[in-house]
């Protein structure tokens, strides 16, 4: 969950010294302790990076798109802040994306569209909508909350040479499900460093919508992971996203840079 309780301060310190915390009594496996140490996984405290976007159609056609992305947390915080700024193609050089994760509210998101030449801000119910054309949602960038789900364990099994929980996860109300556009997902955690390793994403109608794989995950800092590549099908309509992470550094911007401002102006 996003407010930091006393419950996710023993898991972030279970996260930290390798301490495992996802096993309740007599071993079972804990759903939502499993979750907690998927959201504190991605926590990375900074790092930005170069990423190739390929949309690829039903027939095979694939356009490119690529982007700057940067990522912090906030001072003695879980709360994220992303800006995102595209460079190619053309039509979209210039258009920016900003998140800020909020503690116990929603998050604020703003679009910067340089063909109006002005910020704006992102309803939440928006969400649900493409990820400029992409098959991943808005509401797809970061992890959602995790108090705002009810969670089941499902079973345990090998994807790869990896070992998995498998849990679902449901919105708790209606408001969570109707801004996400999901009626429930299924998600494949690592057993070891508790990132998805495939997540099965569900329509409100109950039809499976979308699947999304990652790969070459990879340990930024201790107990924090980040695949590099991922793939997002969306079955439904037979397109696919193939999204790259590249030339990583770990340089901190300060605060004034994850600012709506900043977005019309860099």
């Amino acid at each position: 969950m996003r407010i930091f309780t006393l419950n996710r301060l023993v898991l972030s310190t279970a996260l930290l010294f390798g301490v495992p915390a996802a096993a309740g009594a007599g071993g079972t496996v804990n759903p939502v302790d499993v979750m907690q140490h998927n959201f504190l996984a991605s926590k990375i405290s900074a790092f930005n990076g170069d990423v190739t976007i390929t949309l690829v159609t039903s027939q095979g056609q694939e356009r490119v798109r690529k982007l700057r992305m940067w990522s912090k947390l906030k001072d003695k915080s879980t709360e994220s802040e992303v800006l995102i700024r595209f460079d190619q193609p053309g039509d979209i050089k210039g258009t920016g994306f900003l998140q800020i994760e909020k503690a116990a509210e929603d998050d604020d998101i703003w679009v910067f569209l340089p063909a109006l030449g002005k910020t704006r801000r992102m309803v939440a119910n928006a969400k649900r909508d493409s990820f400029f054309g992409t098959d991943f949602s808005y509401g797809d960038i970061l992890l959602p909350a995790v108090s705002r789900y009810d969670h089941a364990y499902l079973r345990t099994e090998k994807l790869g040479d990896d070992r998995c929980d498998v849990i679902e996860s449901k919105p708790k109300d209606g408001k969570t499900r109707e801004e996400s556009g999901y009626s429930r997902k299924v998600i494949w955690l690592d057993a070891t460093s508790h990132v998805e390793r495939k997540v099965e994403y569900y329509d409100l109608s109950g039809t499976l919508l979308k699947t999304q794989r990652a790969f070459d995950i990879q340990q930024i800092e201790p107990s924090r992971w980040i695949p590099l590549r991922r793939e997002m099908v969306n079955h439904q309509t037979g397109h696919k996203t193939l999204y790259q992470l590249e030339h990583i550094t770990r340089d901190r911007s300060n605060e004034d840079f994850f600012t709506a401002r900043n977005l019309e102006h860099m």
